[in-house]
């Protein structure tokens, strides 16, 4: 699956998982992406798009 949305640029974040002992080893956060289809440049194509870009209609707006 794409690491990113097409729409907004989302992409993975990496941190620490910290344990209840405070030790830390590292992690990634990747966001919550989907396949859809939409059309681009007035042919239907398939994207990556992210779930808050879906729900808040930016899909429409940014192609």
């Amino acid at each position: 699956m794409a690491r990113f949305c097409e729409v907004c640029g989302k992409g993975k974040m990496s941190g620490h998982l910290v344990t209840f002992s405070n030790k830390k080893s590292n992690r990634t956060w990747a966001p919550n992406v989907r396949r859809i289809r939409a059309i681009v440049n007035g042919a239907p194509k398939r994207i990556y798009v992210c779930t808050r870009c879906i729900r808040s209609g930016n899909v429409e707006r940014a192609l």
